[in-house]
Protein backbone atom coordinates (compact mmCIF):
# COMPACT_ATOMS: atom_id res chain seq x y z
CA UNK A 1 0.00 0.00 0.00
CA UNK A 2 1.36 3.40 -0.96
CA UNK A 3 1.22 6.59 1.03
CA UNK A 4 -0.20 8.44 -1.99
CA UNK A 5 -3.17 7.63 -4.21
CA UNK A 6 -4.68 9.21 -7.30
CA UNK A 7 -7.10 11.93 -6.16
CA UNK A 8 -5.23 12.86 -2.95
CA UNK A 9 -4.72 16.53 -2.15
CA UNK A 10 -0.97 17.11 -1.79
CA UNK A 11 1.45 19.97 -1.19
CA UNK A 12 4.89 20.26 -2.74
CA UNK A 13 7.43 20.46 0.10
CA UNK A 14 10.68 20.78 -1.88
CA UNK A 15 11.95 22.15 -5.16
CA UNK A 16 10.99 25.08 -7.38
CA UNK A 17 7.26 24.63 -6.74
CA UNK A 18 7.46 24.44 -2.96
CA UNK A 19 4.21 25.46 -1.26
CA UNK A 20 1.92 24.77 -4.22
CA UNK A 21 -1.07 22.48 -3.69
CA UNK A 22 -2.95 20.26 -6.09
CA UNK A 23 -4.59 16.93 -6.70
CA UNK A 24 -2.64 13.81 -7.71
CA UNK A 25 -3.47 13.06 -11.34
CA UNK A 26 -1.14 10.10 -11.94
CA UNK A 27 1.35 7.95 -10.03
CA UNK A 28 4.39 6.17 -11.44
CA UNK A 29 5.62 3.92 -8.65
CA UNK A 30 8.32 2.29 -10.77
CA UNK A 31 10.09 5.61 -11.32
CA UNK A 32 9.02 7.20 -8.02
CA UNK A 33 7.25 10.10 -9.76
CA UNK A 34 3.88 11.78 -9.39
CA UNK A 35 1.94 14.22 -11.59
CA UNK A 36 0.04 16.91 -9.69
CA UNK A 37 -2.62 18.99 -11.46
CA UNK A 38 -1.57 22.61 -11.94
CA UNK A 39 1.96 22.14 -10.57
CA UNK A 40 5.28 21.97 -12.48
CA UNK A 41 3.74 23.09 -15.76
CA UNK A 42 5.99 22.85 -18.82
CA UNK A 43 5.38 24.24 -22.30
CA UNK A 44 5.15 21.88 -25.25
CA UNK A 45 5.16 23.03 -28.83
CA UNK A 46 2.70 20.99 -30.86
CA UNK A 47 2.49 20.71 -34.62
CA UNK A 48 -0.82 21.39 -36.30
CA UNK A 49 -2.67 18.29 -37.55
CA UNK A 50 -6.03 17.88 -39.25
CA UNK A 51 -7.48 16.71 -35.89
CA UNK A 52 -5.89 19.30 -33.56
CA UNK A 53 -4.70 22.87 -33.72
CA UNK A 54 -1.01 23.55 -33.22
CA UNK A 55 0.55 25.94 -30.77
CA UNK A 56 2.12 26.07 -27.34
CA UNK A 57 0.34 24.07 -24.65
CA UNK A 58 1.13 23.78 -20.96
CA UNK A 59 1.08 20.30 -19.42
CA UNK A 60 2.06 19.18 -15.91
CA UNK A 61 5.40 17.36 -15.64
CA UNK A 62 6.29 14.70 -13.08
CA UNK A 63 7.68 15.48 -9.61
CA UNK A 64 9.54 13.08 -7.33
CA UNK A 65 7.20 11.39 -4.84
CA UNK A 66 9.56 12.38 -2.02
CA UNK A 67 8.91 16.06 -2.78
CA UNK A 68 5.16 15.94 -2.07
CA UNK A 69 3.17 15.23 1.10
CA UNK A 70 -0.54 14.54 1.52
CA UNK A 71 -2.60 17.24 3.21
CA UNK A 72 -4.16 16.38 6.57
CA UNK A 73 -7.95 16.79 6.22
CA UNK A 74 -8.28 18.14 9.79
CA UNK A 75 -5.42 20.65 9.94
CA UNK A 76 -4.95 21.47 6.26
CA UNK A 77 -1.17 21.07 6.59
CA UNK A 78 1.19 18.54 4.98
CA UNK A 79 1.47 15.39 7.05
CA UNK A 80 3.34 12.12 7.19
CA UNK A 81 1.33 8.95 6.72
CA UNK A 82 1.23 5.84 8.86
CA UNK A 83 -0.76 2.67 8.35
CA UNK A 84 -3.18 1.16 10.86
CA UNK A 85 -5.71 -1.60 10.82
CA UNK A 86 -9.21 -0.35 11.58
CA UNK A 87 -12.31 -2.51 11.30
CA UNK A 88 -10.22 -5.23 9.68
CA UNK A 89 -8.96 -2.95 6.90
CA UNK A 90 -5.53 -1.41 6.42
CA UNK A 91 -5.98 2.38 6.22
CA UNK A 92 -3.73 5.41 5.82
CA UNK A 93 -3.73 7.68 8.87
CA UNK A 94 -2.45 11.26 9.23
CA UNK A 95 -0.60 12.54 12.30
CA UNK A 96 -3.84 14.04 13.66
CA UNK A 97 -5.44 10.59 13.58
CA UNK A 98 -7.71 11.34 10.61
CA UNK A 99 -8.08 8.62 8.02
CA UNK A 100 -6.89 9.65 4.56
CA UNK A 101 -9.06 8.52 1.67
CA UNK A 102 -8.91 9.22 -2.06
CA UNK A 103 -12.52 10.50 -1.89
CA UNK A 104 -11.49 13.50 0.26
CA UNK A 105 -10.49 15.45 -2.86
Amino acid sequence: MNRLRVGDQVEVVAGNHKGQKGKVARLDNERGRVIVEGVNLVKRHTRQTPQAAGGIVQIPAAIAISNVMPIDPETGKPTRVRFEERDGKKVRVAKSGAVLSAEQA
